[in-house]
């Protein structure tokens, strides 16, 4: 299906660097390039799979002939339902399936180099530390705490919550406080991107949807902050696929 253009992970950090690439691009197809997905996957077609690829690309696309593959294969057929269930259900089935394909793929290339008990640990636990493509597609990733917490840093912000004049929320969201002030341990990682799941990072543009309150970085939902400055309620891709199709 590849070709195998990439080079091939042997080591812990290298499959893992190759789990969060395809990781990214089947989220981007399931969120951000989701009307796109979702004409690709004509029920009329032959049995067709979703493929991630390690430089954060996705391709609809026949199953390899061979047997066996090369590497693990996506579930088949994802198609065929596309049109018999709601969007929103069949989404999260291919989510859930895209999941189990990318933890097959790693775990292939552990068994292949040969990956001991230690190893195999470590790498389901990076692996863990990510939230599922389920739960970003849902939107049931694990945010922090209270990301109404980012409200309370007006003097930071430029336009922080709904009180503000345009209504979007900019900030960034931000990890929550205790009483003394001190930020909860547990909320370290901070909140996680709704399209690609990553973490917050401070130098980022962020963009909260009034809709479903998730948060997403402004480069992957395709806003910047002086577009963001014109829209009186953002609408993530998600979102507003949701109004438009019932």
């Amino acid at each position: 299906m590849e070709g195998i253009p990439h080079p091939i992970p042997r080591t812990v950090e290298e499959v893992f660097t190759d789990f969060q690439g395809r990781r990214a691009g089947l989220i981007m197809a399931l969120t951000t390039d989701v009307e796109k997905f979702y004409q690709q996957c004509g029920p009329e077609k032959e049995n067709l799979c979703l493929y991630g690829f390690p430089n954060e690309t996705w391709e609809v696309n026949l199953p390899v002939e061979e047997v066996p593959p090369e590497l693990p294969e996506p579930a088949l057929g994802i198609n065929f339902a596309r049109d018999g269930m709601q969007e929103k259900d069949w989404l999260s089935l291919v989510a859930v399936h895209s999941d189990s394909w990318l933890l097959a793929v790693a775990f292939y290339f552990g068994a292949r180099f040969g990956f001991g008990k230690t190893e195999r640990k470590r790498l389901f636990q990076m692996i863990n530390d990510l939230p599922t493509i389920f739960e970003v597609v849902t939107g049931s990733a694990k945010q922090s705490k209270d990301q109404s917490a980012a409200h309370n840093n007006g003097s930071k912000s430029k336009a922080c919550g709904k009180s503000q004049a345009k209504g979007v929320k900019m900030s960034a969201p931000l990890k929550e406080e205790d009483e003394s002030g001190e930020e909860e341990e547990d909320d370290e990682q901070g909140a996680t991107c709704g399209a690609c799941g990553d973490n917050y990072a401070s130098d980022e543009f962020w963009i909260c949807c009034d809709m479903c309150e998730r948060w997403f970085h402004g480069k992957c939902v395709k806003i910047t902050p002086a577009k963001a400055e014109h829209i009186k309620q953002y609408k993530c891709p998600s979102c507003s696929n949701k109004r438009t199709r019932v």
